[in-house]
């Protein structure tokens, strides 16, 4: 997490998400802290991760996406964080592991930071068919930010060919107004994913779908 409470997002290259498994997820208590970076097994109904832990849900939600997909890049600001993410893919590349991933890369972004971007969009010329961010909204300052930089990634593919995917996690009102507005001012339209309004530990939680 950086000086601005951020937590940055798992980044899906083309031929994406292709699976309807529902399976119910399941974390156990070191998801939350786990200071030693010890192996920890999550289950995510048929799937089953091993993974060091650290306080980014990067790891897990993008090495749980490279089970469907072609390509996925993870992304955090923080260097002690990239380390571990590049030692989470190391893991689950290697010739041991009887389940590889598809292509898995780690890279420095911290929302605004036009340099880390241009990088990014420089060697990924293509684009992305989704932008994923899990419970990443916690700070009002770094929401602008944030969506300054899904909206320069939405737009390399243009408009509905790629999908930012936000699961929210409700911690105040204002910063709920504040995510709905801040995307609109981007030029982004925001819609609620329907089925997906649930409670998380009293916290009210939604998935956004969010385009140009």
């Amino acid at each position: 997490m950086s000086e601005n409470g951020q937590r940055e997002d798992p980044l899906i290259k083309p031929n994406g998400v292709d699976s309807d498994d529902d399976d119910t997820v399941c974390l156990g208590e070191s998801f939350f802290i786990n200071d030693n970076y010890e192996l920890t097994t999550f289950t995510f109904g048929s799937h089953v991760l091993q993974l060091l832990c650290l306080q980014s849900a990067s790891s897990i939600t993008g090495i749980l996406c490279s089970k469907f997909c072609r390509a996925v890049m993870l992304t955090d600001h923080n260097d002690e964080v990239l380390k571990i993410l590049k030692k989470n893919i190391e893991l689950h590349e290697s010739s041991e592991n009887p389940n590889p991933c598809a292509a898995l890369t780690a890279e420095k972004l911290e929302w605004g930071n036009s340099d880390q971007l241009n990088q990014i969009l420089q060697k990924h010329s293509e684009g992305f068919d989704l932008v994923l961010g899990a419970d990443i909204c916690f700070q009002q300052n770094s929401v602008p930010l944030l969506f300054n930089t899904v909206q320069q990634l939405l737009c390399l593919r243009g408009k509905k060919q790629c999908r930012f995917i936000l699961a929210y996690v409700s911690r105040s009102k204002m910063m709920d107004v504040m995510v709905t507005n801040e995307a609109i001012q981007h030029g982004l339209k925001i819609h609620e994913v329907d089925g997906t309004r649930c409670v998380i530990a009293n916290l009210e939680g939604v998935i956004y779908e969010i385009i140009l």
